[in-house]
């Protein structure tokens, strides 16, 4: 039976980092809520990295239509639930690793225990999940947390980094409880991407209903965002570099091959955002 050691596991990253900087990942604690499309992959990618702690927090079970994109998702481990095949998947990397699980997902009486102890929180909850998310970030920015979110929208990741004394994810959004569940999701779409460099792509408009909360997705979406909160975790732990905090976004789409940032202050009541928001309500809820 192979013996694991973890400077042998994790050499290969040495030259990137210094092996200094990989005590201080070994050390680190990042917690992921959401173990779904990206989740999943923010928790192996991170675990390559050598990260040795991690808090995450996922109710749901693995189901045939997530097999397109979901890490852990496949024939063997379908019906189980996600934080269990994830944490067995990271162990398997890292024996060493310390994972609090939280199968029951995010609550109001949890989400402070949840990320004590965290040096970031990243967020791979679903897309058409709000109340759990808003209050994830609140708890995170309250507790002095940086918190990364980044999109699959298509063939491209879109990023969003959240200081704890900058521009909160509410104040950004503009998402608020008396707000329809079409609205929301628009809100939080054209706030994640405001530059939109995926639409162009989309052969299908019809397949994107906000009003029954589903949409396509892809792969390599999913894995493009695993690479950007990788990185941008990496930079954050170790405190090198530069992280464009909101209200800067930024996208990379890969069918297209073009890369934008955006500046929006105030987020979604910026003008230019209003004015976006106005043309997608006619465009995708009329009728």
């Amino acid at each position: 039976m192979a013996i694991f050691n973890y400077k042998t596991a994790f050499k290969r990253t040495i030259g990137w980092i210094t092996e200094d900087e990989q005590e201080i990942l070994r050390n680190a604690t990042v917690a992921i809520a959401g173990l779904g499309g990206v989740g999943g992959s923010h928790l192996l990618t991170l675990a390559r990295l050598g990260v040795g702690r991690f808090s995450i927090a996922d109710y749901d079970l693995f189901e045939l239509h997530n097999m397109n994109r979901q890490a852990g998702a496949s024939m063997s481990q379908l019906g189980r639930p996600k934080v269990d095949v994830l944490l067995e998947m990271a162990l398997d990397i890292n024996p060493e690793l310390q994972i609090q699980t939280y199968p029951e997902g995010i609550s109001a009486g949890n989400v402070a225990q949840f990320l004590d102890g965290a040096d970031v929180y990243v967020d791979g909850l679903d897309f058409f999940v709000y109340d759990a998310r808003q209050l994830v970030f609140r708890e995170a920015a309250a507790s002095g947390i940086p918190a990364f979110t980044a999109a699959p929208l298509g063939m491209s990741t879109a990023l969003l980094a959240f200081h704890p004394d900058g521009l909160s994810f509410d104040q950004y959004f503009q998402i608020h409880p008396d707000l329809s569940e079409s609205e929301k999701a628009l809100r939080f779409m054209l706030g994640l991407a405001p530059s939109g460099l995926h639409g162009p792509s989309l052969v299908d408009p019809s397949t994107i209903n906000l009003k029954e909360q589903s949409g396509p997705s892809t792969p390599m979406g999913c894995e493009l965002c695993a690479g950007v909160i990788g990185t941008q975790v990496l930079k954050w732990l170790l405190q090198r570099g530069k992280t464009d905090w909101a209200p800067w976004a930024v996208q990379f789409d890969a069918y297209r091959m073009k890369l934008r940032r955006t500046w929006r202050p105030g987020g979604n009541s910026h003008p230019v955002q209003r004015l976006a928001l106005w043309l997608a309500r006619r465009r995708m809820l009329s009728g």
